[in-house]
């Protein structure tokens, strides 16, 4: 919103340049008193005398008190411009694993020591701050769905409760795929005037509990007219998940500060996740470090923009009274005046 100062009828201000060709035009506007003098001279003097002093000063104030009024009649006012985003936004609900499996690190650079769940998040981060005109929800799983935030457009608060989460903080273990997607399906479905429905799924697993499975769910997705976009994240090999503490999702180090190495998880198989794109619309993703899995999400940002239209409009403030009071004012000095100081002997 910006202030700008304006006039509703700026042609009228035109009329400013008449007061100097008027003036010019009138010649001298005092008048001579009406007084009987001994000598032609004294009455010459007298006159010029009354004319500087009260005519041209009185005229003055009649010229400045049109001025104002012209100024007043030309509509100033003060105008606030503002500019409304009207956007059809897209309703997008984020499905991530909070498994066991998504402890292992061996998506990032072995002196990071970062999880697949900590490099997840983070890009995660930085999808839902690009989507800033979309309403965002967010569903954890791992043996059972945890809804983490329903849809908004607060994507701070969105944030702040994505961060809460752990891995171990769902104690029900297992990979319910199924039931997570069919739960976000449903979430999404709810939620009336979305333009279109996306669910981006990030897996690292299979699933391997739950009353739904994957592909009646993503049957069900499509049914609610949801696209789901899978991801599914972990190198090709086998790796070592690393021992934590569930109540916090921290490693548990050696006394050399080592990542102490406990279950050798095996590569996962995405067959399903590119069934369940397929059947939805949507597309599979494979990520296997975090440059890929950043890449991806930047993929998704492009195909899902929302339509931004821009509203431009105005309200003003008026202003025209200040040169109104201004003019009224100083004719009414010019009545005082020519009433009592400048008072014009008969």
């Amino acid at each position: 919103m910006t202030g700008e100062f304006e006039f509703q009828f700026p042609w009228l201000l035109g009329l400013l340049g008449l007061l100097p060709i008027y003036a010019l035009l009138r010649g001298k506007t005092g008048k001579l008193s009406a007084l009987t003098f001994s000598s032609a001279d004294i009455a010459r003097e007298a006159g010029v005398r009354a004319h500087s002093a009260a005519g041209r000063f009185l005229f003055f104030l009649r010229l400045v008190a049109v001025a104002l009024g012209i100024v007043a009649l030309a509509g100033p006012r003060l105008a606030n411009y503002h500019v409304e985003t009207e956007t059809p936004g897209i309703d997008i609900m984020l499905v991530l694993d909070l498994s066991w499996s998504m402890e292992a690190i061996d998506m990032g650079k072995p002196a990071e020591k970062l999880s697949r769940f900590a490099i997840a998040s983070g890009v995660l981060k930085d999808f839902i701050q690009k989507r800033q005109n979309d309403r965002i929800g967010l569903i954890a799983f791992s043996g059972v769905p945890y809804l983490a935030s329903p849809l908004t457009l607060n994507h701070d608060w969105l944030i702040e409760n994505l961060q809460r989460l752990h891995i171990g903080i769902i104690t029900d273990l297992g990979t319910a795929i199924g039931d997570a997607v069919a739960v976000a399906a449903k979430r999404l479905k709810t939620v009336p005037n979305g333009k279109s429905r996306i669910m981006i799924l990030l897996t690292d697993g299979d699933n391997n509990l739950g009353k739904i499975d994957p592909l009646p769910a993503a049957q069900l997705a499509a049914a609610l007219g949801v696209k789901i976009y899978t991801i599914g994240i972990g190198i090709e090999a086998p790796c070592n998940m690393p021992a934590f503490d569930p109540a916090t999702g921290n490693f548990r180090l050696d006394a050399n500060g080592n990542v102490i190495p406990t279950l050798l998880l095996q590569p996962a198989n995405y067959t399903v996740l590119g069934k369940m794109a397929a059947l939805s619309g949507g597309q599979f993703y494979r990520a296997k470090n975090q440059r890929e899995l950043q890449n991806i999400y930047n993929q998704i940002d492009h195909l899902e923009k929302s339509e931004v239209k821009l509203r431009r409009f105005a309200t003003y403030e008026p202003l025209f009274e200040w040169p109104l009071l201004a003019a009224f004012g100083i004719l009414s000095l010019e009545i005082i005046l020519a009433n009592t100081r400048f008072r014009r002997v008969p």
